[in-house]
């Protein structure tokens, strides 16, 4: 696990994900963002931060500098399998989009599968319970990505995919189309802030440190700021953002603090952390 002390950032292969699933995946997402504005915006993210969010809408952190990302996205949060009691994802027309719910339902299933194993194995390393880290229940979103790889004006002045932010919760996992852009900055506090290139791996995702994690571990593991460029070609992704159940206290781990190395953060609990992003995230807005 040293590369979670050092990067934050590290490469899964083997992980369980059929290839032909994967390209499944892009191929619905392409044909959704290839849609008139109009037509996307018909299914404009709702008060539960599900359905598509256009070019400029989210990003006003401190970490981005008050710029809009100049990404589009759509998000798919737990209750895939349609067992939930408030059904709030949304989905494009069955008719025009047949495969994309059934496609979308059966990589987040897959997506869900391997974080529980990732996080089984950090869980063995902080000396926990392989099942500590419990996303079951939790606000979990699938989040397929798209990069029109031409200049986009926005209001707010940003030049970039997705501008510097870490990622909120416990872990990300991320599957991209080859086309660089994705960049990290080791040391966040730093001044100049230097960014190295993270290369794309055939067949492997790309597995990130979350703010929650780096909160329960005390600093020891990190949650790597990171951004997107943009590289003047179309770029396609897919994030999945595992985040604990949502009454879950994130306090200090035992292993990781110590009398000479103190908790740093108070006791929070995960749903509430995630309201607090999520708000400062989308306030402009």
């Amino acid at each position: 696990m040293q590369a979670l002390v050092d990067y934050g950032f590290f490469y899964v292969i083997n992980h369980g994900i059929d290839d032909a699933l994967m390209k499944s995946v892009y191929a619905e997402s392409a044909s959704f963002f290839q849609q008139p504005m109009e037509e996307k915006m018909a299914l404009h993210k709702n008060s539960s931060h599900r359905g598509y969010i256009p070019p400029d809408f989210e990003g006003f952190e401190a970490d981005a500098g008050g710029k809009g990302d100049l990404l589009e996205c759509f998000h798919i949060g737990s209750g895939v399998d349609g067992d939930s009691k408030n059904p709030v994802n949304q989905w494009p027309p069955a008719e025009r989009f047949p495969y994309w719910k059934e496609t979308m339902k059966s990589y987040y299933q897959c997506a869900m599968g391997t974080s529980k194993r990732i996080l089984s194995l950090i869980a063995l390393s902080l000396d926990l319970d392989a099942e500590f880290f419990k996303p079951d229940g939790s606000e979990t979103i699938l989040r397929p990505i798209h990069y029109s790889g031409r200049a986009i004006e926005s209001k707010h002045g940003s030049d970039h995919g997705a501008n510097a932010h870490t990622d909120y919760g416990m872990l990300t996992l991320l599957s991209t189309d080859g086309t660089p852009g994705l960049q990290i900055c080791r040391d966040k506090d730093g001044r100049p802030q230097l960014w190295e290139d993270v290369h794309h791996i055939d067949g492997a995702l790309v597995v990130n440190i979350g703010d929650l994690l780096e909160r329960w571990t005390n600093n020891v593991y990190r949650s790597t700021l990171h951004r997107v460029l943009m590289v003047g070609k179309e770029r396609y992704s897919v994030a999945f953002f595992v985040w604990p159940s949502p009454d879950m206290m994130v306090t200090c781990i035992e292993s990781c603090c110590s009398e000479a190395n103190p908790p740093r953060y108070p006791p929070i609990r995960s749903d509430e952390y995630l309201e607090q992003r999520l708000t400062s995230t989308y306030k402009y807005k």
